[in-house]
């Protein structure tokens, strides 16, 4: 593993690179919002990244959200750590609400349906996006009892 690697990695579990990561959002949607996806802040250190688009549960407005996945076979997985707030994320609550969504990866835009996991599914899938990132564990831990939701997004006809 490189030894810029392993920094990002120890970074992801500090408490000021979570506060930091909260700040730099929404410049990160905007520079993948104009490269169409081929470019995100996240996606450079190595990182699986996509740009989720899910519809506002109360507006009906598209809302857009870069994100870590884990590849799945033929799906993506993604979490809603919060950066480890007590609080769901936004864009869950709407994958819940409606779980048609897009996403964008590698610049192609993509359909996909959402999928909340449990069980034995979510151990799995859980295991998947620890090895992605495992400041996941730090994160879940920080979420005051939150159960992080899990979604599996599989790609709509």
């Amino acid at each position: 593993m490189r030894p810029y690697w392993s920094l990002i990695r120890w970074m992801g579990h500090q408490r000021w690179f979570a506060a930091f990561g909260r700040t730099a959002m929404p410049v990160d949607r905007w520079i993948q919002r104009a490269t169409r996806g081929r470019w995100t802040l996240i996606g450079r250190h190595g990182m699986p990244a996509l740009v989720l688009t899910t519809t506002g549960r109360r507006t009906g407005q598209p809302r857009t959200q870069p994100l870590l996945y884990a590849p799945d076979g033929d799906g993506y997985v993604v979490i809603g750590s919060n950066w480890g707030q007590p609080n769901h994320p936004a864009w869950s609550g709407n994958l819940i609400a409606n779980p048609d969504a897009t996403i964008v990866v590698g610049g192609r835009t993509v359909p996909v349906r959402a999928e909340l996991a449990s069980g034995a599914e979510r151990d799995r899938l859980r295991r998947l996006l620890i090895e992605v990132w495992p400041a996941y564990e730090t994160y879940e831990r920080r979420a005051d009892g939150r159960e992080l939701r899990i979604f599996r997004l599989t790609r709509r006809a």
